[in-house]
């Protein structure tokens, strides 16, 4: 079996709207084909000029209605509805989908490592700058996005993949055998999820974080499966509704 090996990319410049990531971090790290590259979210939003200041916004009566609710700014919540496809729960938090199918609380848009009065929104389609980033790097890997949210029944964040290209979002086991010889019949493992959670154990979080892993010795699928579940066949969101 092979050794996982896990290295953090240091010494990537502070991110600017228009960089081009992949020769920043292939200046930083020696990139092999079957790597994994992790990348965080915010990284990529940056480079993607996703920064918006809270003044642009307008709030609807929806939007101060939820505001005051929350005790939350009212442009920051319209900024929210803004990236959402849906509204789940407005109460004790604001859970929405987002345009890209992402669910999660305020539409996943960060406060912290911004000038005052500026927000960060995610990647405004993760999968697309996930394929472009694969693309500009001179070797075979795959990348995956992240970012950190909560889980429901459970305390504390984790980190997820939001977008991925060249590796498979999903592996299926399903018509493999377990160790009494029962085929298995629902099982699809989340592998990108669980890549993005070594990646973001590693990265730390908070002004210390380091927001690049690259991971060598996995053995993955290249392409299929989908993480956001369908909306028809989503119970819980279904129950939200």
């Amino acid at each position: 079996m092979p050794t996982l090996i896990g290295n953090l990319i240091r010494g990537l410049p502070r991110i600017e709207e228009g960089d081009s990531l992949a020769p920043m971090i292939e200046s930083c790290t020696d990139l092999q084909d079957g790597d994994v590259l992790c990348v965080a979210s915010t990284i990529v939003a940056k480079s993607e000029g996703r920064f918006r200041n809270l003044d642009l916004y307008r709030p609807s009566e929806k939007a101060a209605a939820i505001a005051e609710r929350l005790g939350k700014d009212p442009r920051f919540v319209q900024a929210v509805l803004d990236e959402s496809e849906e509204v789940l729960i407005t109460d004790p938090f604001l859970l929405v989908a987002t345009r890209f199918g992402h669910i999660c609380v305020n539409a996943g848009i960060d406060q912290s490592n911004v000038g005052r009065g500026e927000i960060l929104l995610l990647p405004e389609d993760p999968e697309r700058s996930a394929e472009r980033l694969r693309s500009d790097l001179s070797t075979d890997c795959a990348v995956i996005i992240t970012d950190t949210c909560g889980r429901p029944f459970r305390c504390g964040v984790a980190g997820l993949a939001i977008g991925w290209a060249g590796i498979a979002a999903l592996r299926d086991w399903r018509g493999e055998v377990d160790l009494f010889g029962k085929a298995l019949e629902i099982t699809l493992e989340s592998i990108v999820d669980e890549i993005a959670g070594i990646a973001n154990m590693m990265m730390g979080e908070g002004g210390d974080g380091t927001p690049a892993v690259v991971l060598r010795g996995l053995s993955y699928p290249r392409s299929g499966g989908r993480i956001f579940m369908p909306v028809e066949k989503d119970v819980i969101r279904r129950q939200l509704r």
